[in-house]
């Protein structure tokens, strides 16, 4: 059971997890599967659930138009990471995980601000 919501388990294909991030696009899972992997972490992908269904309309008066159906839900996905200590706000903002190149992992580059990620001296080690 999770302290608080920065901080989620769950079971993805059996094996529980640290919840990284939840509904996310297959863009993001591609950012960050290859990011977690390359700092030793075991990524583990699953597709969320489908989106619960809106009851049924009422049925059209005779020789109305029917509604058209509604637009497929995106798909989406969750991805954890096996290692229950990992805490992805930690991570960033502890400055523990590094791209592949060796820069640190700045929270700009995290949310895919930043193509790059830039290593930032911390405001207190500024002299």
């Amino acid at each position: 059971m999770a302290i608080n919501k920065n901080h989620e388990f769950e079971d993805l294909d059996g094996v529980k997890c640290a919840v990284v991030e939840k509904n996310i696009s297959k863009d993001r899972v591609d950012f960050l599967k290859p990011l977690l992997e390359s700092n030793g972490y075991t990524v583990i992908v699953v597709a969320s659930a489908a989106p619960k269904a809106s009851p049924a309309a009422a049925p059209a008066a005779e020789g109305a138009p029917a509604a058209p159906p509604p637009p497929p839900a995106p798909e989406t996905f969750t991805l954890g990471v096996t290692d229950v200590m990992f805490n992805a706000t930690n991570a960033v903002f502890g400055r523990l995980l590094k791209t592949g190149d060796g820069h640190i992992v700045t929270l700009a580059y995290w949310r895919q601000q930043e193509k790059v990620a830039h290593d930032q001296i911390p405001y207190y080690e500024n002299k």
